[in-house]
């Protein structure tokens, strides 16, 4: 058969990637032919209308929501999460056969129409359960919206909080915030108008560029949940809440409760039944106008200003924190990361840490990609030390491994985790743990929120900090390691106590 395939996850690198090869892998050895789309930040260029027009059917391994899915309206589909790709790709290539052959007996019994599933109706193990209207089903809704929008906000995030952290490690912090090198008035000021080095002049530009592209987090983040809800009517309603929330002081948890609200506004207004010239004014001119009228009121009037003090609270509470408490968080966060490797839970402990910073707390962004960078780098470690323990493909994982944990890349440790879970996942989570709890007990600090060790020149106590990392690698990888040989001494023992 033949397949066409969209990966997509919310930072759009590592879990898109790894799943588009399992599928890859897992088609080729089963005889079939398979076609996939990965839309990330990297990405790869969108299927070629022939090729879906001649597949059999989608599958769809997604975190986030896919772009254009109307493209593969008229084939069966498997919807599923990128990681069940990653961890079951064979099985999910069975489904997509039965779900192919099923799509071809409708069609032969019920003519061309009954070839195109209605919605929700691919898979009864379909994880999108907006159709089947379970609990369960509106809770993982609900988390490929926010998905969505994180996705869309993360390279904002990096872009901006990497140039904002140049621009301090290049010259004293005081003195570039105190550097304003243009006015709307006036234009671009020079070194020479400015009387400052031209050292300092660059760190004032870069903090510019930065701040600007920093800024945008909270409405990109609220305008493509929305998206993620509503299509593109949601975009404007959704930007605008967004900027509403950040001007208001609301921020991050501003700006989620935007999106949703937002895009709830404009699926509302779908839902009134238009026709004729109206009906194609609709998305255009009525769904952005009320929606940005509606979302614009509620948070100027009744949502924003609560919103902005329990966003100053938690500010405060993060200011505060000290000694055990500050020990205790690192903990948490630390095994939040190492939980699910790029996950669910791995994203609200890497979602906190943007809050923080946010806030202007970098201690805590500091423990989450310390945190986030120890489980691969532990593996990689364990695999040269113990190579009897692992299998040829762990070792070439390992390979791999060391690399991705420098970049903070938590999902380089995902082949092992898949392999052997009861083992690994505790033995990850032991060592991120640690390193969190260090890094906040040594008062590291990152403005940068990604970018692993090749950002290591603005992180503040960069010695102790990777430090902390060492040892958080070494607790990971001898935990790995001491589980694993406890399992082998037990497979050993079991003939001889016969």
């Amino acid at each position: 058969m033949k397949f066409v395939a969209v990966t997509s996850c919310p930072t759009g690198i590592a879990h898109s990637e790894m799943a588009a090869e399992a599928l890859e892998v897992a088609a080729r050895e089963a005889g079939h032919e398979i076609d996939v789309e990965v839309q990330g930040a990297a990405g790869s260029p969108p299927l070629d209308a022939a090729t879906i027009r001649d597949a059999d059917a989608v599958i769809f391994a997604v975190d986030a929501t896919v772009r254009d899915i109307e493209r593969f309206a008229h084939l069966p589909k498997v919807e599923i999460r990128t990681r069940e790709a990653i961890d079951r790709a064979p099985a999910i290539v069975e489904r997509a056969v039965a779900a192919a052959e099923r799509g071809a007996s409708e069609s032969g019994a019920q003519g061309a129409a009954a070839a195109t599933p209605a919605a929700g109706t691919g898979d009864d193990e379909d994880v999108f359960a907006s159709v089947t209207g379970d609990a369960k089903g509106r809770a993982e809704e609900v988390r490929r919206w926010l998905m969505t929008g994180v996705s869309y906000m993360i390279p904002f995030v990096v872009a901006g909080g990497i140039l904002t952290a140049a621009a301090f490690a290049i010259t004293d912090a005081v003195e570039v915030t105190e550097i304003t090198v243009f006015t709307e008035e006036e234009g671009l000021f020079l070194p020479g108008d400015l009387d400052v080095s031209t050292i300092a002049w660059i760190g004032a530009v870069l903090l510019s560029i930065g701040g600007v592209a920093f800024s945008m987090m909270v409405p990109v983040l609220a305008g493509f949940i929305a998206y993620a809800m509503a299509d593109r009517p949601g975009i404007a309603p959704g930007l605008v809440g967004g900027l509403l929330a950040d001007e208001i002081g609301a921020g991050f948890i501003g700006g989620l409760i935007a999106g949703l609200l937002a895009g709830a506004i404009v699926n509302a207004l779908k839902r009134i039944p238009v026709s004729g010239t109206l009906k194609r004014m609709m998305p255009v001119l009525i769904y952005p106008l009320i929606g940005t009228l509606a979302i614009g009121a509620l948070m100027v009037l009744v949502i924003g200003e609560p919103v902005a003090t329990a966003n100053q609270a938690l500010e405060s509470w993060l200011t505060g924190l000290t000694g055990a408490n500050q020990i205790l968080l690192g903990l948490l966060i630390g095994a939040m990361m190492a939980f699910d490797m790029g996950g669910p839970v791995n994203k609200v402990a890497y979602a906190f840490g943007i809050l923080s910073l946010d806030a202007g707390n970098f201690a805590v962004m500091a423990a989450v990609m310390a945190a986030g960078m120890t489980p691969p780098l532990g593996l990689a470690l364990a695999t040269v030390v113990r190579r009897r323990l692992f299998t040829e493909p762990e070792h070439r994982a390992g390979q791999a491994a060391w690399l991705m944990g420098a970049s903070f890349i938590t999902e380089g440790a995902i082949p092992f985790a898949a392999a052997d879970p009861l083992r690994v996942i505790p033995s990850l989570m032991v060592g991120s743990a640690v390193t969190g709890a260090l890094s906040l007990g040594f008062g590291a600090t990152l403005q940068a929120p990604h970018g692993g060790i090749w950002v290591i020149g603005v992180i503040g106590s960069p010695l102790l900090y990777l430090l902390a990392i060492v040892i958080g690698t070494v607790v990971t990888a001898a935990c790995v390691i001491g589980l694993k040989s406890l399992r082998r001494s037990g497979q050993r023992a079991e003939p001889v106590a016969a």
